[in-house]
């Protein structure tokens, strides 16, 4: 039986399953996603969010506050008569009046296995943990952080080199089946839910530009899995003398060199293998300011790096 939904998201990331729950024959009667934000060169134009441009797409009403916190907009939200909600980064806090507001509750698609990596950056702290799995979860929300019940869970392996870009695309797939089943029991009366543990919990706080800065000192381990966690957006960066400058350089890809070692920065090849604090990382992918991401290959092609050359 098809049920009447609130979709509540606002990245790429939540396009996938306001989709999917369109093609599964829900009702959408509106989407709730963050306001046209600046966007452009200069920030001048005002650009609507992924989630907004699929809805108008759909032929879906959108509303877009800035808060949810008034009487006004609780009213608007509980007039529209729906079964439940789905909320997927939407990127606002739901008052208790939200989360009461529709006949069967909310219900949230997060990308970790919670306790673990509740709240904004889930998908990059798991991969700069050094992680090697993590997945999505379905669960009821309440009035804590990422803390209701679960209802379904499906595990995703990640790969030692891989993004958090690729396990982003990987995510918000599996979410999206995740969550057009987990409607689907909702709407027959199957769907069970599980408290969260206890024990385990951690914190995704959001990402920081004070901490994007490569640390060559750190281990190499740490050292790759801070450069996949932070490709392709915000990008890990160091700076290197180029052409008698020192430049400053994104790192979008890398591999562990565990059997090479030197003073951390220091260039240890003429392939961009860099010694860390213990090991090295050999860096794959690259983005001068302004430019296009390259290979390594044709990075030295055109900003040639010496062997015993210091990276900062």
């Amino acid at each position: 039986m098809p049920l009447n939904l609130i979709f509540m998201g606002t990245p790429e990331f939540s396009v996938a399953t306001l989709k999917a729950l369109h093609e599964a024959g829900h009702k959408i009667v509106a989407v709730y996603t963050q306001p046209p934000r600046p966007a452009g060169r200069r920030g001048l134009e005002l650009t609507k969010s992924p989630v907004h441009q699929v809805a108008e797409e759909l032929g879906i009403p959108v509303f877009t506050p800035v808060s949810l916190k008034s009487e006004e907009e609780q009213r608007r939200f509980r007039d529209l008569n729906a079964d439940a909600a789905v909320v997927v980064a939407y990127g606002l806090l739901l008052p208790k009046p939200i989360l009461e507001g529709t006949r069967l509750g909310a219900y949230n698609g997060h990308a970790s296995l919670l306790p673990r990596w509740r709240g904004a950056a889930p998908i990059q702290r798991a991969i700069m943990a050094g992680d090697a799995e993590t997945g999505m979860m379905i669960m009821k929300m309440d009035e804590g952080l990422d803390t209701g019940p679960v209802a379904l869970t499906r595990v995703v392996k990640i790969n030692p080199d891989m993004t958090a870009g690729e396990l982003h695309d990987a995510l918000k797939e599996t979410g999206a089946a995740l969550m057009v089943e987990a409607m689907a029991a909702l709407a027959s009366g199957d769907l069970r839910l599980t408290p969260q543990a206890g024990e385990g919990a951690t914190y995704a706080r959001k990402i920081s530009k004070e901490e994007t800065r490569i640390d060559w000192t750190r281990p190499g381990r740490d050292v790759h899995n801070h450069i996949r966690g932070l490709s392709p957006m915000p990008g890990a960066w160091c700076e290197m003398e180029l052409g008698g400058r020192l430049e400053r350089v994104k790192v979008l890809r890398s591999t562990r060199v565990d059997d090479m070692g030197g003073e951390p920065g220091e260039v240890l090849d003429d392939f961009l293998t860099v010694a860390c604090g213990t090991g090295a990382v050999r860096l794959l992918e690259l983005q001068r300011a302004g430019g296009k991401v390259v290979t390594a290959a044709d990075f030295l092609r055109g900003a040639p790096v010496k062997k015993g050359q210091r990276i900062r």
